[in-house]
């Protein structure tokens, strides 16, 4: 019986210390993969793998020697600067496949973002605010906060979304970025600068203030703020250094393999609906579709009780 189990034991330690030593081969190869094949006759009888591996190549993404942000310049000549811009360089690139994803989004939203922001005289470059937020998409945070620009629900309706218990247009991207433009105008306002505009989406214009004065500083690059606030605008500088330079990155998506708008016709509409099946029916399209369309009704009807003024976007066939 002792013999057995010796046996045993032994056979567990070789499997356990192939086991320990392999690693996944999307990332290593070991220098017997490089290696010529040999042929049956010339391969060991047993062999363990050993820890002496071949990395694969990997190139870290350089960071710009000069780089502007929402229209001013980043001082990457302060090193921590250029280190935090580094960090969020080298994690963003690497992610190929929320990258590419969010790429394929770009294609239909980005023009309608692009349009809202210019009308509201808001820099351009904050287009990447919200794909920092939401990678385009209308995502629920861990906090609660809704939508294409992550809006709590306390804070929402200060800048014109309206919330009930059939509606949230913190579902509505166009409504949704309206709302972005009024806060970030104001915190410009506050500020004085695009950059802490930025910074106090993430963190309140009650905290960046408040770091502002107990820190006797009002540049962003100056002030020491929460972790999650320091990575905030480095993170919306690398994802636009990235979609301004798909091809450099490698990104390389097709006009036919990203997402187009849609082809839909409106209704505009200041009374109620009732029943969203019975409605959709009506109107040669199915409850799913309706939703998916308006995902800020967040209801199985639309009584609008309160007479207010919606466009219903509904398939153009």
């Amino acid at each position: 019986m002792r013999k057995i189990l010796y046996s045993f034991l032994l056979m567990t330690t070789a499997l356990g210390t192939q086991a320990q030593t392999y690693n996944n081969p999307r990332y290593f190869k070991t220098e017997a993969e490089e290696a010529p094949q040999l042929s049956p006759a010339e391969k060991p009888v047993a062999q363990v793998r050993s820890g002496n591996y071949i990395p694969v190549n990997v190139m870290a993404p350089e960071v710009p020697k000069s780089f502007t942000l929402f229209g001013e310049k980043m001082p990457l000549d302060i090193w921590d600067v250029r280190e935090r811009f580094d960090r969020e360089l080298l994690v963003n690139t690497f992610m190929q496949g929320s990258t590419s994803y969010i790429i394929k989004h770009m294609g239909r939203w980005m023009k309608v973002i692009e349009e809202r922001l210019k009308a509201n005289n808001i820099p351009d470059d904050f287009k990447y605010l919200c794909v920092a937020e939401s990678a385009l998409q209308n995502q629920i945070s861990k906090a609660g906060a809704v939508g294409f620009w992550q809006f709590m629900s306390g804070t929402a309706p200060s800048f014109g979304l309206y919330i009930d218990n059939e509606v949230d247009e913190r579902y509505d991207p166009v409504k949704a970025t309206e709302a972005a433009c009024k806060y970030l105008q104001q915190a410009y306002n506050k500020f004085g600068n695009w950059t802490a505009a930025a910074a106090s989406y993430n963190c309140g214009m009650g905290g960046y203030n408040g770091a502002m004065n107990t820190q006797g500083e009002s540049s962003f690059y100056k002030l020491l703020l929460p972790e999650e606030t320091m990575r905030y605008v480095f993170r919306i500088a690398a994802l636009k250094y990235i979609l301004d330079n798909q091809d450099k990155f490698g990104f390389r998506l097709t006009n036919d393999v990203v997402y187009h708008p849609l082809n839909l016709r409106r209704e505009t509409i200041n009374y109620g609906v009732g029943n969203l099946v019975a409605y959709a029916k009506s109107k040669g399209t199915d409850y799913k579709t309706i939703r998916m369309l308006n995902p800020w009704i967040r209801s199985n009807t639309l009584s609008n009780s309160k007479g207010r003024t919606y466009t219903i976007l509904l398939p153009a066939n």
